[in-house]
């Protein structure tokens, strides 16, 4: 290989990266941190502090927080709303492990609580438990099938996975329900990279 040629491969390899974290950026941002409270905000009381974005308050403040809640859902177990309050103040610090296991403890206590099922596939998503993220979701979308929000999730945990074929028919879900989502041509882009690498050479 010639020194141009090498040079072409080394940008080639580099662009590719550049394009996967900015794709990985995008989307973190959408169903990363902060996306599972959104399900249920409706649920909170007037007072609870903000889930996501734009929040001044200090870190220390957000920590004391963290720590109120822990102690509460661990104090008393059998208290759905603690557990989520914990989970989602835990994944706002992304502490994912720890938010699943609070979500885990809230969906024994109400199974069908539908936004718990959701964000136990967000909170495993974002802990890189793509297995488990996909089983929690493939339940969510049993219940609501036509759930853009879980159906685009669905379609970035698998371009993150890398598998192609999944992803495919997860991005033909979420066009069938939401032609016009914002998100549809990143994931066209990352699918239509992943199916070329996937081409024997």
């Amino acid at each position: 290989m010639t020194r141009e040629n090498l040079l072409f491969a080394i940008i080639g390899v580099l662009l590719g990266f550049i394009i996967g974290f900015i794709f990985a950026s995008t989307m973190n941002q959408r169903y990363g941190p902060g996306a599972p409270a959104a399900a249920s905000t409706q649920n909170l009381p007037a007072d609870h502090p903000p889930i996501q974005g734009g929040d001044p308050q200090n870190p220390q403040e957000i920590f004391k927080q963290v720590q109120a809640s822990m102690k509460k859902a661990r104090e008393e177990p059998n208290n759905f709303e603690a557990q989520v309050e914990a989970a989602k103040l835990e994944y706002r610090i992304e502490r994912f492990d720890q938010a699943v296991e609070f979500l885990l403890k809230a969906n024994q206590l109400k199974p069908n609580d539908y936004d718990v099922v959701v964000m136990l596939g967000a909170a495993n998503l974002a802990g890189g438990h793509f297995d488990m993220a996909d089983k929690w979701y493939k339940i969510a979308l049993g219940k609501k099938p036509d759930d853009v929000g879980v159906l685009a999730s669905v379609a970035y945990l698998h371009l993150q996975k890398g598998d192609a074929k999944e992803a495919e028919k997860a991005i033909a879900s979420l066009a069938k329900a939401d032609p016009g989502n914002q998100d549809l041509p990143q994931f066209r882009d990352r699918l239509t990279s992943l199916q070329s690498a996937e081409k024997p050479k």
